[in-house]
């Protein structure tokens, strides 16, 4: 259901499945902010959007209220084969509760939360130390009986995106914004970066989703002429934008995983995270991890710090040359 990341990282599960199973189809239950990207899936018949996440803030008003029960009745009104939980949190389980089928999700000793594993009718364990995307191909595949497919996850969504779109805007987007404070990179980083990028006569996009981002994307430019403040974009926006442009550089940010399912060449930077776990995942991808480690947390800001702008810029530079 969230957050952008897993989203976009069940996306190659349902390509797996569509491909195995001959005529499966699906249903999403997702959260409203992020509605917009299981339908870019062939394999998706219906979007469900739940607010958990506004709910919550006046439960007592709004898990009682008109979007709260006919959420519910959506979730039970259709026949459903199965219900699999891809997320492995409680509030997901306790969703997937709610329609009348039988219940996949991981074991209590592979789901993300141990409690989540009591609501499944049927427990499967996955390991927990793949890959994100793989954990859940994994799931897909136990739960609806066929084997994974031994190569490469596929998204299943740039043909439904680009559908002849041939427009390029030669430019690099920069994904400066990440919801803790430990994955970020320093201003300054970035402003040295988007020089380097500017002499390469690349010019700089800066997207934001708030106005803690907007300012700090304001600031960035106006330490770079070639840097500029994108407006608000939605995902559809954003997605548009990501298939014409060169390439991009993110923090641990679920735009950055965006990136990887359209394959936009991009350099991702991580610090207290694990590449091998939650890395960019798909073709045209570089991770920089912080060379002080994932496992070194006594001073994750130390960490992003340690990345340096012309460490980024080489990987950057061959990668958008060379059109990934």
């Amino acid at each position: 259901m969230s957050s952008l990341g897993d989203v976009v990282h069940t996306l190659p599960a349902l390509t797996d499945a569509a491909a195995n199973v001959p005529g499966i189809r699906f249903d999403w239950v997702v959260e409203e902010a992020f509605a917009e990207i299981p339908a870019w899936h062939p394999a998706v018949d219906k979007v469900i959007p739940i607010a958990l996440r506004r709910w919550r803030k006046h439960p007592l008003r709004d898990f009682t209220g008109p979007e709260w029960r006919d959420c519910r009745n959506q979730l039970r009104r259709s026949h459903y084969d199965a219900v699999i939980d891809a997320q492995g949190l409680l509030k997901s389980a306790l969703v997937s509760r709610l329609v009348k089928a039988p219940v996949y999700g991981m074991d209590k000793h592979s789901a993300r939360e141990r409690l989540a594993s009591a609501a499944y009718h049927h427990k499967i364990p996955v390991a927990r130390d793949m890959h994100a995307v793989e954990r859940t191909r994994t799931l897909f595949a136990r739960a609806l009986n066929y084997r994974l497919p031994a190569s490469r996850g596929d998204y299943g969504v740039r043909d439904n995106l680009v559908r002849g779109k041939t427009t390029h805007t030669r430019g690099l987007l920069f994904f400066h914004g990440t919801a803790r404070a430990e994955k970020l990179w320093p201003e300054d980083h970035w402003i040295e970066l988007a020089r380097l990028a500017g002499a390469a006569d690349y010019p700089v996009w800066l997207p934001w989703g708030s106005e803690v981002e907007k300012a700090r994307a304001e600031r960035i430019a106006e330490g770079c002429e070639s840097a500029s403040v994108l407006p608000r974009l939605d995902l559809m926006g954003m997605a548009g934008l990501l298939l014409e442009v060169d390439g991009a550089v993110a923090v641990d940010t679920g735009l950055g995983h965006l990136a990887a399912a359209l394959d936009v060449p991009t350099v991702s930077l991580y610090g207290p995270t694990s590449t091998r776990l939650v890395g960019a995942y798909g073709k045209n991808q570089v991770h920089i991890q912080s060379r002080l480690g994932a496992d070194d947390t006594s001073d994750p800001l130390a960490m992003m710090s340690s990345i340096t702008p012309g460490q980024v810029w080489s990987e950057l530079q061959p990668l958008v040359a060379g059109g990934g």
